[in-house]
């Protein structure tokens, strides 16, 4: 989605400190200038297909689609790509603009360790030094990301200040490209941040949806009815619903994570019910969760890639124009969907994209069966192993878990006091 100077409606800009302008200028032109060459064009859909295995698939759900009675069911399988999420995408669109401005570094912010584990792979490949900031909590739940990060050369800094998920690890990196920038780039992994990150991060992502309007055309001659996607910072959503904006007729659905419970700690719903409000912070404007002061506020979700306190500035305008509908997934409902998924279809979803998941389920049942709803299956579940298992009260796997975790966690990633 384009945006006016920074900007998408109210939302956006770019609130930084004069130390990085130079930095975020050359960011601006670069990518300007390159989505209009053929050959950096061309050389992004070659890694694209090459490297991550696009296009990746929609695969139409039959045994669901029966169990419900009512819709559709599809599945945009982002989970197929290379690292196994839509997180590819934007990390080999900006791998290759980082290359292309000279820099040697990169620098990223990790929460389910997604966007960690494809900066790593991209890093790896183009030669590039690579640091990642991951929450200490979060690096717990997630290590078998962790693990691959730091095999494949990369340097894991825990974050133990804060919350130690997502928000925590995004000011770290931040603190690091203040005084790194000469040399190193940001490579942000959700439609936030200053201009042009938004705006860039939708681009490369957009692909997810002009895949989509493709593949449905030819598997069920139509455009869907409706479109779902989980929303954190919001780039698989974005991703999805860009190539759709103009199509009014199709309904897109975003899911934030309700969590456990309404009390602040508890869930991440910004946008869903006028929880969160407008605030500036990490360098743009948008809907935060902050208390009167402006403060932000502690978050909670089962699936880390959703604990986050803001939210893309382009999402944000799209829900305030009601052109996106905003509704949530308690935990419950997200470990029941991964469930049926599971049994049903055997695909093995991200506790993520098992937010979206839960939400359509829950209102396929009541639409036609003349009509089709297309999920974002935006990762695939493997990292989230220790979690499911913890959920689902494996007698047998639990234990080892805990075992594992105190062998093999401790002392294996670089502290940051």
């Amino acid at each position: 989605m384009k945006s006016q100077q920074g900007y998408y409606g109210q939302y956006g800009g770019s609130y930084i400190p004069e130390i990085l302008y130079t930095s975020q200028q050359q960011i601006l032109n670069a990518f300007e200038e390159a989505k209009n060459d053929p050959t950096f064009i061309q050389e992004l859909h070659k890694q694209w297909q090459q490297f991550s295995g696009r296009p990746t698939p929609l695969t139409h759900c039959e045994n669901l689609s029966n169990h419900f009675g009512g819709a559709k069911i599809y599945l945009k399988r982002e989970d197929l790509n290379h690292s196994g999420a839509h997180k590819m995408n934007n990390v080999i669109g900006q791998g290759l603009l980082v290359k292309r401005m000279g820099k040697s570094r990169v620098i990223a912010e990790t929460g389910a360790g997604q966007h960690g584990i494809a900066t790593a792979l991209v890093a790896a490949r183009l030669g590039l030094e690579c640091t990642i900031y991951m929450g200490k909590k979060d690096i717990a739940r997630q290590y078998p990301n962790v693990f691959w990060m730091k095999q494949l050369g990369a340097t894991v800094v825990s974050v133990n200040t804060g919350s130690q998920t997502l928000k925590d690890a995004l000011d770290e990196a931040l603190r690091d490209w203040s005084s790194s920038h000469d040399t190193s780039h940001y490579l942000i992994g959700t439609a936030c941040g200053c201009a042009p990150f938004p705006e860039m991060v939708s681009y490369f992502q957009s692909v997810i949806g002009k895949e989509v309007r493709e593949q449905s055309q030819i598997q069920f001659n139509a455009l869907p009815n409706k479109l779902y996607a989980c929303v954190g910072g919001g780039s698989n959503a974005i991703g999805l619903f860009e190539n759709f904006i103009a199509d009014k007729q199709i309904e897109m659905i975003g899911v934030e994570a309700a969590g456990k419970g309404a009390k602040i700690g508890e869930h991440s719903i910004r946008l869903s019910h006028g929880l969160g409000s407008k605030g500036i912070a990490q360098g743009f404007s948008s809907i935060f969760l902050q208390n009167e002061s402006g403060q932000l506020q502690d978050t909670h979700s089962i699936a880390a890639g959703l604990d986050y306190v803001g939210v893309s500035p382009i999402i944000a305008h799209l829900a305030e124009t009601q052109r996106i509908r905003m509704t949530y997934a308690t935990d419950e409902e997200v470990l029941q969907a991964c469930s049926l998924l599971l049994t049903k279809e055997g695909i093995i979803p991200a506790l993520e994209s098992s937010h979206a998941l839960a939400a359509a389920f829950r209102e396929a049942k009541q639409l036609s069966n003349k009509e089709n709803i297309v999920i974002n299956l935006s990762g695939r579940g493997d990292k989230d192993i220790f979690n499911v298992a913890k959920a689902f009260q494996d007698e047998e796997f639990v234990p080892f878990i805990q075992e594992y975790v105190k062998d093999f966690y401790q002392d294996k990633t670089t502290q940051q006091t």
